[in-house]
């Protein structure tokens, strides 16, 4: 297998806080001697993370077996995992803004047609759906656990606790059509064809519109990372994965 160079579109802050975490998680393990450094394990996770190549392409890559990189990696996302803002350390966050707004985006997975629970009718395609609150600004917030793709974006609000959390912080919430009955503090358009609607709906809908289409923003921060644009693992390792991401985007943007 031939190897290159490759460069990394990430800031050094993020490789410098994986680090930091991964060594302070070999001491509490006690371990002594490894392959590769806690910054070399590092880049290896991030390298994976962002550019989404194979395992064996980035063993290759740092002279190491491919099962030895997969439990690099693992070890890696796990822990990022575990340190990623829950929902309600995001609803506190929240409460200290004016509004926040609520997206649902489809992770796509290689699934064959007879998966039915992971077929998006929406999108035509199998994969794994995310909810995303963001700040008024577009900056990402919070994403929640993978729910297969069958699930509607309201119903995926309801069971990851959404609608409830900034009901309770107090939150107004700008959401589309998905959301219609949510409840809470969810604020959708007016339904209806756009012809039917009364001049102030229509005026209310394109208000509504401007405010939340700055949602995209958080769901293109969080398809950046392009290992989340075409998964290939189990669909039970894609809630960690969207975590870890989650983690090492608030790490970097603080």
């Amino acid at each position: 297998m031939l190897v290159y160079p490759c460069g990394l579109d990430l800031s050094g802050s993020a490789l410098r806080f994986l680090t930091t975490r991964l060594r302070e998680h070999r001491r509490l393990l006690g371990t002594r001697w490894r392959r590769l450094s806690v910054g070399r394990q590092a880049l290896l996770a991030l390298a994976h993370l962002r550019n989404g190549h194979p395992y064996a392409q980035l063993a290759a890559g740092l002279g190491i077996g491919t099962t030895t990189a997969y439990r690099y990696i693992t070890e890696a996302v796990d822990l990022l995992a575990s340190l990623a803002p829950t929902l309600a350390e995001a609803a506190r966050t929240a409460s200290t803004k004016a509004y926040v707004l609520l997206d649902g985006t489809l992770l796509p997975i290689d699934r064959i047609a007879a998966d039915r629970p992971f077929y998006s009718g929406k999108h035509k395609k199998h994969g794994m759906n995310v909810q995303v609150i963001a700040e008024p600004s577009g900056r990402l917030l919070w994403a929640s656990p993978a729910l297969p793709g069958a699930v509607h974006d309201v119903r995926a609000a309801r069971e990851n606790g959404i609608i409830d959390a900034l009901a309770e912080a107090g939150v107004p919430c700008w959401a589309d059509k998905a959301y219609r009955g949510a409840g809470g503090t969810v604020r959708v358009p007016y339904w209806g064809r756009w012809e039917t609607l009364s001049t102030g709906q229509q005026a209310v809908n394109r208000s509504h519109a401007k405010i939340r289409a700055l949602a995209e923003q958080a769901v293109a921060t969080l398809k950046s990372w392009r290992l989340l644009r075409k998964l290939r693992c189990s669909t039970t390792r894609i809630t960690s994965l969207v975590q870890a991401v989650l983690c090492l985007h608030h790490a970097s943007s603080d």
